[in-house]
């Protein structure tokens, strides 16, 4: 096997052992050489001993999403190494601990054997155990620098700027760095015709965690108040929001913060704490997960019908229940989409990266200002955990915060009608005043039961209709205010689609690459929002099949285009991928291929990676 700055490195190692941090000095020293990557980290939810992989794929085409398969696979783990073994592909490199032989049981012929005594390495030239164990990792990156032709003084830098300060640490670092890459200059191939060839590919991007990102929304979107409870895998957000908030909430000249951050008792409470910001004016959101979405549903029921803006970033993960906490999915769609019992329709933006992340996260706090209503976040893990290579986020310094429609106390002098959800000029949308706002006008109940235009309670039917009717034409008003869909047209007419969103875009930009050299034309079609604005509608009718990938076992926003689209679901064609791993570019080109082979429009076989 052979590939210059093309080619798939997993490390197979153990939770706990301090490979992490190894394995992403890897991964940022490609980087350093200009050659794009994307990094994924899949890990158990204990804290120790159980298996963890980390994935690197190095693109100087720039795919950023996974692959699929393993060409150089870095085995240190025993317990999982017949199925990392059988993983790596025909022709692929393994690399391994020679410092006890390889099993014989687990030898395959079609692969190039590499083997570095790393434990006997370590064990020679350092004497605390735990150093032996840590320096373990850094000795085969050093082994894989020498075997990939990676810039060893780009590896010798980043030590010493991750140790910055710490200046007793870089030199044991370095010193483990060379065994590994002086063994394997002695002893094996160096280097491999897989290898790193520097190259200009790079340009000004950054590797950009979605957490940190959403958090950075936050702060820029106007955020003041945070409540939350700890969950996988959100947790980040507010930390990252906490930490920001040090450095740019706190006033210069009296050191007072200009906001709260509560650590609530539960999910419900968060949520309830955000609702009572958002009423007084405050911009306030909350990070979760699926099951903290699911003991929200009364809050967020409250927060649709009262119309007070309020955001949710939902980091999704594998359910139901506690499911698979750091696994990765795009699960709670519907659950988000008509959360809360009765009927209810909520906005949701599904970006696609990190840098979407900040985008969106700013943006959901005009959109829940604007509508006056709750607006999720939806992310997963995939994005929100993981460092991706995203362009550098920007701002314009003129951009002002839409606040919506808040009736002011001069208007209110002045003799404006102010009836709370009173509809005047047909956009579902009412005016709203601050608490305070005027001392004898504009005042208003705040209830989750029926009531008329003007706030006062009521059973009358006809009331309540009209109030409902009115927040279906406040939904409408939402189509032209949310991200656009993006189309990527093929290159020749035809009359297949595939409609796909949020993480799985770019595995679908090589998936759709891969088709294409294959013969198959697919017309593209990212969703970044609901409610779908009319284009989505319109781009399924214009295709007989469109494929809808997503990362779920129910076809959930397959499901979503049938009931809101209009559209005949039998055109629409799901293809499924729900393991808890991030999906990728070659799972998708083949499920679609082999639908089309099938030539069964309409089949609900799922489509699942095993």
């Amino acid at each position: 096997m052979s590939g210059v700055n093309d080619f798939v490195v997993q490390f197979a190692t153990v939770n706990g052992s301090g490979s992490a941090s190894a394995n992403r000095l890897f991964a940022r020293s490609v980087l350093r050489m200009g050659v794009p990557v994307s990094a994924r980290n899949i890990f158990p939810s204990n804290i120790q001993g159980m298996p963890t992989w980390f994935e690197v794929r190095v693109s100087e085409a720039g795919y950023l999403g996974c692959r699929g398969g393993v060409d150089l696979l870095v085995a240190m783990n025993p317990e999982t190494w017949d199925h990392d073994v059988a993983g790596l592909a025909a022709g692929g490199y393994l690399l391994f601990d020679s410092t006890k032989p390889l099993p014989r049981s687990t030898q395959r012929d079609d692969l190039t054997i590499l083997g570095v005594p790393l434990t006997a390495l370590c064990n020679e030239a350092f004497d605390d155990p735990r150093q032996r164990q840590l320096f373990r990792n850094i000795a085969y990156v050093g082994a894989l620098s020498a075997l990939l032709d990676l810039d060893v003084a780009a590896l010798e830098g980043l030590l010493s700027e991750q140790f910055r300060g710490k200046a007793s640490l870089v030199a044991p670092n370095v010193r483990a760095l060379q065994l590994g890459r002086e063994y394997a200059l002695a002893h094996l191939p160096c280097p491999l015709p897989l290898r790193v060839a520097r190259a200009d590919a790079v340009g000004d991007r950054v590797l950009l965690e979605g957490n940190t990102a959403a958090a950075l929304g936050c702060v820029y979107g106007g955020a003041t108040v945070a409540a939350w409870y700890p969950i996988t895998p959100s947790s980040g957000i507010p930390d990252a929001f906490g930490r920001l908030c040090r450095r740019y909430r706190v006033d210069p000249a009296t050191k007072k913060h200009r906001y709260a951050i509560v650590q609530a008792e539960d999910e419900l409470a968060s949520l309830g704490i955000v609702i009572g910001a958002g009423w007084s004016g405050a911009r306030a959101f909350t990070a979760t997960s699926g099951p903290g979405i699911s003991l929200m549903q009364e809050f967020l029921g409250l927060a649709y019908f009262a119309e007070i803006p309020a955001v949710i970033f939902d980091v999704q993960r594998a359910g139901p229940s506690t499911g698979m906490p750091t696994r990765t999915q795009q699960c709670d769609v519907l659950a988000c989409a008509y959360a809360s019992h009765g009927d209810t329709k909520h906005v949701l933006l599904f970006p696609e990266d990190p840098h979407e992340a900040f985008e969106f996260g700013a943006l959901a706090f005009d959109l829940a200002d604007r509508l006056q209503t709750p607006v999720f976040v939806m992310m997963d893990l995939d994005i929100g955990m993981n460092e991706w290579l995203s362009a550098p986020l920007t701002w314009d310094g003129c951009r002002r915060f839409d606040r919506g429609k808040v009736m002011t106390a001069e208007a209110l002098d002045k003799g404006a009608r102010f009836g709370r959800y009173l509809d005047v000029d047909g956009d579902g949308i009412p005016y709203r005043t601050y608490p305070g706002t005027h001392a004898a006008r504009g005042a208003f109940f705040t209830r989750g039961t029926s009531k008329d235009a003007m706030a006062r309670y009521t059973e009358d039917g006809a009331a309540y209709v009209e109030n409902m009717e009115r927040l279906v034409r406040k939904f409408e008003t939402a189509k032209g205010l949310v991200p656009a869909p993006v189309v990527r047209p093929a290159r020749r007419p035809t009359d297949l689609g595939v409609v796909y969103f949020g993480s799985t875009a770019p595995a679908m930009s090589e998936a759709l690459d891969l088709l294409e050299r294959r013969g198959v034309d697919l017309d593209a079609l990212r969703l970044r929002a609901f409610p779908f604005s009319d284009r989505v509608g319109e781009f399924v009718r214009a295709h007989t099949r469109v494929f809808v990938v997503e990362q779920n076992r129910d076809a959930q926003v397959r499901s979503l285009l049938a009931i809101e689209s209009g559209v005949e679901a039998e055109r629409l064609v799901p293809v499924l991928h729900y393991d808890g791993t991030p999906i990728t570019a070659r799972f998708i080109a083949d499920a679609i291929e082999h639908r089309l082979a099938a030539a069964t429009p309409g089949d609900r076989r799922q489509e699942v990676v095993r």
